[in-house]
């Protein structure tokens, strides 16, 4: 069976593309059949494999799902960055128009140019809510002795659309009520520029609290957005720095 299995971040800097064109060896294949396999041909970058989920149809699988040649599947590294390696020969060519992704409800954006924390806020401003909370994430320069020149966003687009409204449906499930919308960068973003807006609003101020810190760490957990540093003496994709990554808990 012939698979084409979509890659990023610091798994195809690695393997040096986006895209692996794989014939599967077997009667029944099944996620973790598959991980084994490219783990298998692709050495240099076992280890990041297997440390990967496989998303099919743009949903993280369990390891038993069984695979279909027309499934569209992706190999997703630890999200909030990639897997530790970087490699100088894969570049990607830049867009020259600007990438905006927006879900049909407006509340969750992903793109290429500055954000909005006006836009992203007024998003979720109601008349019947007297508590709005809006979170920002900008780029730090310095980590420790280390040097940050810029950060370089990557993200799996549709699937990340997708977990973001989902992490936007659990909120209002979790806390009736609330509105949220968030607004992610990709792309190179520069010292003290913005790379992530999260909005919520509630009747009251004490759920806004609640439902910020929820969705930060829960984006940082499922949705596929991939962070590179760069460095004045080199550049690393950060992976998950929370102990074993489970999308799916």
């Amino acid at each position: 069976m012939k698979l084409t299995i979509q890659l990023f971040a610091g798994i195809a800097e690695r393997l040096n593309t986006s895209q692996l064109f794989f014939e599967f060896d077997g009667d029944t294949p099944t996620a973790s059949i598959l991980k084994e396999q490219l783990s298998a041909a692709y050495p240099e970058a076992a280890s990041q494999i297997r440390s990967s989920f496989l998303a099919v149809n743009q949903m993280y699988a369990p390891a038993d799902t069984i695979l279909r040649a027309e499934d569209e599947l992706a190999l997703i590294p630890p999200v909030s960055g990639g897997d530790g390696s970087s490699s100088p020969e894969y570049n990607k060519q830049d867009s020259p128009q600007t990438q905006e992704h927006r879900t049909e409800d407006g509340l969750f954006l992903i793109t290429d140019a500055a954000l909005s924390v006006e836009a992203t806020t007024k998003l979720v401003i109601t008349a019947n809510h007297g508590a709005t909370l809006t979170f920002v994430g900008t780029t730090r320069e310095m980590t420790g002795d280390q040097r940050t020149i810029f950060l370089e966003y990557e993200a799996y687009v549709p699937m990340a659309l997708s977990q973001m409204s989902a992490i936007g449906a659990e909120i209002s499930e979790r806390w009736p009520g609330v509105q949220t919308a968030i607004s992610h960068r990709i792309g190179k973003v520069d010292v003290e520029e913005i790379s992530v807006i999260i909005a919520v609003s509630s009747p009251h101020r004490s759920d806004c609290y609640d439902a910020s810190r929820y969705a930060i760490e829960k984006l940082k957990q499922t949705v596929p957005i991939w962070k590179k540093e760069v460095w004045e003496d080199g550049s690393e994709w950060k992976g998950h720095q929370l102990g074993p990554w489970n999308p799916m808990n």
